[in-house]
């Protein structure tokens, strides 16, 4: 589980100290698939770096799994299970997928598990396995990839900001097809997609809408969801997942 509380992040402009993130306070249980959205400069992806330790707060503090861990580290909040996917996965030239995928679980996986994970997000092994992580890869095939190391870490928690930037339209829906996987698949982790897209928005088990760093409304996409797009044909969709 993860606990926000009274989390503030202010950044200097020029002198002057410009407030990103402002007293938010949110649980997240396990279990649970949760969309953060919200308008351009709303905070968002501050707050996905804030949860994975890249950026500290200027006050407020984070609990995981009831353990302070506001002053941690981001290897200190890996070990504990927590992990985050960037926007533009990283590319590492010389190591390939297979040598990613057992850096991520921290084992020497053999060719078999490494298969079974990338298998999980629609990606042929044999065509994959000894691949290099570099520019031959597609941005829709480093976010599989990315995707396959989470697994591969069996994560208690996977923070994902904007997943769906930098790719085409079969790798996005290829994408939504792995997030509904991972929904139903979801057990006692937990899963914080930042996304404005309105696919992802339809399988979240709950919408927090960010506004001016502070949340605005949080609740299931049957009820934020038509005021996000100004249409009651979002419940319906919602109504057709269940």
């Amino acid at each position: 589980m993860l606990e926000l509380k009274n989390l503030s992040f202010s950044v200097d402009d020029g002198g002057v100290q410009k407030e990103i993130i402002h007293d938010l306070s949110i649980t997240i249980e396990n279990g649970k698939f949760v969309v953060i959205t919200g308008p351009n400069g709303s905070g968002k992806s501050t707050l996905a770096r804030l949860i994975m330790g890249i950026e500290k707060p200027t006050s407020g503090k984070i609990f995981f799994d009831g353990q302070d861990i506001t002053d941690m580290n981001i290897t200190e909040r890996a070990k504990m299970g927590v992990s985050f996917a960037f926007q533009q996965p990283v590319r590492f030239k010389g190591i390939r997928v297979i040598d990613l995928l057992r850096l991520a679980s921290g084992k020497e996986i053999n060719i078999s598990d490494a298969c079974n994970y990338l298998s999980e997000v629609g990606l042929c092994a044999r065509d994959y396995i000894n691949r290099e992580i570099n520019s031959s890869l597609s941005g829709g095939e480093l976010k599989r990839i990315e995707i396959a190391t989470l697994l591969a870490r069996q994560t208690k928690l996977s923070v994902f900001d904007e997943p769906e930037a930098g790719i085409d339209l079969w790798s996005f829906q290829n994408l939504i097809r792995i997030f509904e996987n991972m929904r139903n698949n979801i057990k006692d982790s937990s899963i914080v997609i930042i996304s404005h897209q309105e696919r992802i928005l339809n399988i979240a088990d709950e919408i927090v809408l960010l506004v001016n760093g502070s949340i605005k409304k949080t609740g299931s996409a049957a009820e934020i969801l038509p005021e996000l797009i100004g249409t009651t044909a979002a419940v319906d969709a919602c109504e057709k997942l269940k």
